[in-house]
């Protein structure tokens, strides 16, 4: 009876291991696009749409291991291509007349070169 215990509880174990891990895999995007400097916003990427029209993706924070791997508070990584993966943080705060306003925060959190 104790070993059908144990197993049972094992196995919701791994089973909420396995479904917290998935979730956290979702809350990441990946992006693909060339890197084009930082300002004091954040660190601006050029993309390519299915139009085959440019557009810039601006991230505002990047995780430190990723930025251990490629500086990209130097000009030395400007034209450089990368598959981006971040996530999105989202924050209502609410401004001096009481309005909430939703705040979307975009984290780089890996940089592969292409």
């Amino acid at each position: 009876m104790k070993a059908k215990s144990i197993t049972i509880v094992s196995v919701l174990f791994m089973s909420f291991l396995l479904l917290t891990s998935i979730k956290a895999l979702q809350d990441t995007e990946t992006f693909e696009g060339t890197f084009d400097g930082k300002e004091d916003y954040g660190y601006n990427f050029i993309g390519i749409d299915e139009d085959g029209d440019e557009y810039t993706m601006t991230f505002h924070q990047v995780d430190a291991k990723a930025l251990e791997a490629y500086n990209l508070d130097s000009d030395d990584l400007i034209g450089t291509k990368f598959t981006v993966t971040y996530k999105t943080k989202k924050e209502t705060i609410k401004d001096e007349d009481g309005y909430e306003e939703d705040i979307e925060t975009l984290i780089i959190i890996g940089l592969t070169k292409l």
